[in-house]
């Protein structure tokens, strides 16, 4: 999981735990409203008649509905609000009562501090807490309405509320700011330490590699030319010969393998010592020619494709097609970086793949991997040109 993924998934997972929170202050809240519509005293001090009953049920069928759709991501969000801002209606409606004692000295109005702190934890957003904030002047509104001019303590109450609520605002949307960078903070960490972990786990099999499998290589290529020494044999020396060659090839492998491990490999040098190599190997008229300045950074998963690449192209021109020249270009481009290789053998038929001859279908598969482009030019009896194109990371 990636950081902005595992940063997204926190986010929803921290929304419905607080979520959940509000339908269990829900259902406190409703069973004290069931308790005042059973004791009449009360129930005639708020003014609660019938449609009362029906306003309750209400609030507890939609209290249960937001409850069920806590686990859809978006449908939660929406309808949590929803209900937040019908639960904010209901508030308003109790406190305003016609009866003396209502509207902005009503001591229930203390409960809107309690709306806007949910609805800054829920949606820490200026616009999403603006509804907490309108039922202050609502309530003040309604009371004009009723007849009910407030008074210099009412006017005093409604300003200390204000007060309140920017205070709550504030240190709610700072703190939450606070957790959220704490928590990008973490995730950051987190996955500094896997990567310093993969490093650590690379150089630890680099040292066992070179230490153990480079010891063993480097003690046949001595015992090769030990024994050459020893034999008078044409064919025999022949043989050691190719079996220290190969096993210097193979050193040479694990060192580039092992330069990748480590993050060193510097591809420029590593293809023109290659292809030196396979010149004095195969005796084969390899020319290379490098342009271009690599600007941003290869990954040496890339390298590694680039290389094989060319490992591949020039063991099929030895192989099969018995070029007289062949040309080897590495070009660093400002966006990707170009391999090509050109032969004047004899070609092949591109839309004619071989049975059992998987080379064409390695190198559209390696550049589908990197995230670049193969480009097959050949005919038979006029040679071939194959450029691998790979994008540069920044």
């Amino acid at each position: 999981m990636s950081p902005a993924d595992a940063a997204q998934s926190w986010v929803q997972e921290r929304f419905s735990a607080r979520a959940r929170a509000l339908f269990y202050a829900r259902m406190m809240f409703l069973s004290l409203g069931l308790g005042i519509l059973a004791v009449p005293i009360w129930r005639y001090y708020f003014h609660f008649t019938a449609l009362a009953v029906g306003g309750y049920v209400f609030m507890l069928l939609y209290s249960v509905a937001n409850y069920l759709v806590l686990g859809h991501q978006r449908a939660g969000r929406i309808v949590t609000y929803i209900t937040l801002c019908l639960d904010l209606v209901v508030m308003v409606v109790v406190v305003v009562k016609p009866q003396e004692g209502g509207g902005l000295a009503n001591p229930l109005l203390a409960t809107q501090l309690l709306f806007t702190m949910l609805f800054a934890l829920l949606y820490p957003k200026p616009l999403a807490i603006l509804p907490p904030l309108l039922a202050l002047p609502i309530t003040a509104r309604l009371d004009q309405l009723l007849d009910r001019s407030p008074t210099a303590v009412e006017v005093l109450t409604l300003i200390w509320y204000l007060g309140l609520n920017f205070i709550v605002i504030y240190v709610l949307v700072y703190l939450n700011e606070r957790e959220v960078a704490a928590h990008r903070e973490v995730v950051e960490l987190q996955g500094d330490l896997k990567e310093l972990a993969v490093v650590e786990e690379r150089n630890r099999l680099a040292r066992e590699i070179h230490d153990g499998l480079g010891a063993s290589l480097s003690s046949l290529i001595i015992q090769s030319e030990y024994v050459a020494q020893l034999t008078k044999d044409e064919a025999v020396k022949k043989e050691v010969a190719d079996l220290k060659q190969s096993a210097e090839e193979a050193i040479e492998e694990l060192r580039r393998s092992l330069q990748m491990m480590r993050e060193d490999f510097d591809l420029a040098n590593g293809v023109e010592d290659y292809v030196k190599t396979f010149g004095d190997r195969t005796q084969l008229p390899v020319r290379f020619e490098r342009s271009g300045t690599l600007l941003g950074r290869l990954a040496p998963e890339t390298s590694l494709a680039l290389f094989r690449v060319l490992q591949e192209l020039l063991s099929n021109a030895a192989k099969h097609a018995q070029p007289q020249h062949v040309d080897v270009k590495l070009h660093f481009g400002p966006e990707s970086v170009q391999l090509g290789v050109k032969d004047d053998g004899k070609g092949f038929d591109p839309s004619a793949p071989r049975p059992g001859h998987y080379g064409l279908i390695n190198l559209r598969e390696r550049a589908m991997k990197a995230g670049g482009d193969v480009t097959i030019e050949a005919k038979l009896g006029e040679g071939s040109h194959i450029t691998f194109t790979v994008p540069v990371g920044p």
